[in-house]
């Protein structure tokens, strides 16, 4: 599967489009306001007509699930399952898109990911980096 990922002050996703207002950004803070995770996944053909589980957590510098202060992982997850469309050729991808609203998070200055995992699978290219600026 091919992933794109976008961060976002918001996003939504209607009738399998994205869209997507202040998106592209990767530096934020000192406070973070609300922000939005646009994803588009292809999936190929072979794995269309079967239920997909995919978990999108929030990791640190080195790759640390980030706890919020009750020890929570922040995490979002969910599943998807794409048909094959009528006339659609034979090999092609299918589009799946989503979009996952975050409130404001207490984080510290620093480094973060949101990384995304696939029944499991985790890729390096399945990530979004931001960096949170220090207050001056």
């Amino acid at each position: 599967m091919r992933v794109t990922m976008l961060l976002a002050d918001a996003a939504q996703e209607v009738n399998g489009k994205l869209y997507i207002l202040g998106g592209g950004w990767s530096v934020t803070g000192p406070d973070l306001p609300p922000m939005a995770l646009a994803v588009k996944v292809d999936v190929p053909w072979g794995d269309a007509n079967t239920a997909h589980q995919f978990s999108l957590f929030l990791v640190d510098a080195d790759g640390r699930a980030v706890r919020l202060g009750d020890e929570r992982d922040v995490t979002f997850s969910g599943q998807f399952e794409v048909g094959r469309p009528a006339g659609l050729p034979p090999g092609s991808d299918i589009d799946f898109a989503f979009a996952v609203p975050v409130p404001p998070l207490p984080l510290p200055a620093g480094r973060y990911a949101w990384q995304l995992s696939i029944d499991g699978d985790t890729r390096e290219d399945w990530q979004r980096t931001f960096q949170v600026r220090a207050r001056s």
